[in-house]
């Protein structure tokens, strides 16, 4: 069977991952428990280091995770085949810790409690090695219904996302999503010094 009908273990183990966590915390007792204690609570009393970690598995609503889930398969699949299943996987981690250091370092400088979930910084972080590995590709995008190659789509989104962090006013955790597309950048950087990537 051809590849890209072909879901690898990794993505194929975190789509399952999230979408059980969320029928959890929507149709379970236990779901404000999975909150309380998963999330990342910045600057507040139920903030604990692991939840650097659990917040990435927890979202908001279906809309949420659906598109998250989206970017991850469609990502994803070809990050994995190339990158092979644990470097994946690390990168999709580091993506998604780093993320939120940066968006919880921010919020500690700007004296601003927040809770944190999602996936969002490990995707973007995918989006960007994408874009690294693959400039040239086409990606046809929802809103609006237009192709463009892969390296202005992370540009431009990547602009965007820092435009709005800035502007604030948001419950969308712009500096996340920067941040994981950062972190994933250094990640490849690294990589590529010590060979075993090349772009």
């Amino acid at each position: 069977m051809n590849r890209y009908f072909q879901t690898p273990p990794v993505v194929k183990n975190l789509l399952i991952i999230n979408a059980l966590v969320f029928m959890a915390m929507t149709l379970l007792p236990a779901g404000a428990w999975i909150e309380r204690y998963c999330a990342l609570w910045v600057g507040l009393p139920m903030f604990r280091t692991y939840q650097f970690v659990t917040y990435m598995f927890l979202h908001g609503n279906l809309e949420h995770l659906f598109f998250n889930m989206l970017a991850l398969w469609m990502f994803g699949r070809t990050l994995e085949y190339e990158f092979g299943p644990k470097r994946f996987l690390i990168y999709y981690m580091v993506c998604g810790v780093g993320a939120a250091l940066i968006q919880a370092s921010i919020a500690w400088a700007m004296h601003e409690p927040m809770v944190l979930v999602g996936a969002s910084g490990a995707v973007m972080g995918l989006l960007l090695a994408f874009g690294v590995l693959h400039p040239d590709a086409v990606i046809l995008l929802i809103f609006p219904p237009i192709p463009m190659k892969a390296k202005w789509f992370v540009v431009i989104y990547g602009a965007i996302e820092l435009l709005l962090g800035w502007r604030g006013g948001s419950n969308v955790a712009h500096f996340a999503h920067v941040g994981g597309m950062l972190w994933g950048l250094l990640l490849l950087w690294w990589w590529r010094r010590r060979g075993i990537i090349r772009f």
